[in-house]
């Protein structure tokens, strides 16, 4: 699944821990969905997108990858 996670929030200006404190999750989560390390749970993903104001399709893409 490929995150557009990052680019949202640097278009807010926001910091990875400012991001995590507003979901209520760590800088580490965020950084982790960020890279790709974690794929977030459906509540998270949820979290995020209405944070931004967006679907959850937008801001993942859920095209199969090779891992």
């Amino acid at each position: 699944m490929r995150s557009r996670l990052k680019e949202f929030r640097e278009q807010r200006g926001l910091t990875q821990k400012e991001l995590g404190a507003a979901v209520g999750v760590s800088r580490q989560a965020i950084n982790a969905v960020e890279t790709g390390k974690f794929d977030p749970s459906i509540w998270l993903a949820h979290d995020l997108a209405q944070y931004f104001g967006v679907t959850i399709e937008e801001l993942f893409d859920f095209t199969r990858e090779e891992r």
